[in-house]
């Protein structure tokens, strides 16, 4: 059997994630957003890469093309912070050439889970230059959430071409052909997102949201942002802070709020009932939709934030 090394260190590792899970009290039962994973061993001999979430495999899978086999270890809809890796996805991993990750604290599970695997792995944030989270005990961190520019995910796109080349050195070419084409499209996003949100005027350009997952975005957008809490965690979502987005949008007449996909509405919700600010709608940040939903792919998250941002700030949607 190919990599029986690996194979053997993906089942230790696996017992010793079980163990540490026992001794914690973790549930028996895991929620089902983060059920098993996609990561499926192709049929053909094309080398396997994983990448940590479904976000980035569709990053990672525009410089492909057909010449790598790429898959997400978690699965559509999953909450990618508090994951926790399955023995199954241990092993699945083990057999794979090469793991991306997104890094800068985003994956608080993944030095665990590649600790015992002989397999290389890219930190595909590698060299940019993260804003810091400005809020409670995660003040001065990076923020985690660099692909939400799509200025940004065009640096992540140069890592991921020279990651592939390595790999997979006759297609080298291939993959910088690939990156290139696809940093173009980013581009092009990019400029869409700024056009859909110029029109904005001053007293509107607040971004209201349940994480502080747009700080990339409100950027590249000239938009205030303003959250409940800094990194997804619901349970994080006190009293206080609240209370202080409640005084924000008042002081700012915010006229519409949101909340991510894979986090419940209901603190937002809390917000709008003690405001005249709306709820704008749905964001999508750390996953996409499944195929027929409305984000099955990078570009197209980019470009239903930004339109629903604008919409419900300017008014269309209420």
């Amino acid at each position: 059997m190919r990599m029986s090394a690996r194979t053997s260190a993906a089942l230790l590792a696996a017992g010793g994630l079980l163990l540490a899970g026992c001794a914690s009290g973790a549930p028996s039962e895991r929620p089902a957003a983060q059920a098993e994973t996609r990561a499926e061993k192709p049929a053909d001999d094309r080398p396997v890469v994983l990448t940590t979430f479904t976000v980035l495999a569709d990053i990672a899978q525009n410089v492909a093309g057909e010449d790598l086999a790429v898959a997400s270890i978690t699965k559509v809809g999953a909450e990618i912070h508090g994951y926790e890796p399955t023995p199954r996805d241990i092993a699945r991993a083990a057999e794979a050439e090469l793991i991306l990750d997104n890094g800068l604290g985003l994956e608080a599970w993944f030095a665990q889970f590649v600790a015992q695997l002989d397999v290389p792995h890219v930190v595909v944030s590698d060299g940019i230059e993260p804003l810091e989270i400005t809020a409670d005990a995660d003040a001065g961190k990076p923020n985690p959430h660099a692909w939400m520019s799509p200025r940004v995910v065009q640096q992540y796109v140069d890592v991921i071409a020279e990651a592939f080349g390595e790999l997979d050195p006759a297609h080298a070419d291939d993959y910088r052909a690939r990156a290139t084409a696809y940093q173009a499209e980013l581009q092009g996003v990019a400029d869409e997102l700024t056009a859909a949100l110029a029109p904005l005027p001053e007293s509107q350009r607040a971004l209201v949201s349940c994480e502080g997952a747009f700080s990339y975005l409100a950027r590249d957008a000239g938009l205030t942002e303003q959250y409940i809490w800094p990194v997804n965690a619901e349970q994080q979502a006190t009293p206080r802070q609240i209370a202080e987005t409640i005084e924000f949008v008042r002081d700012n007449d915010v006229p519409a709020v949101f909340c991510e996909s894979t986090v419940s509405d209901a603190p937002m919700q809390q917000v709008v009932r003690a405001t005249d600010a709306v709820y704008g709608g749905t964001l999508y940040v750390d996953s996409l939709s499944e195929p027929d939903g409305p984000v099955p792919t990078y570009l197209d998250l980019i470009r239903h934030d930004a339109d629903t941002i604008a919409a419900a700030l300017t008014g269309a949607r209420r």
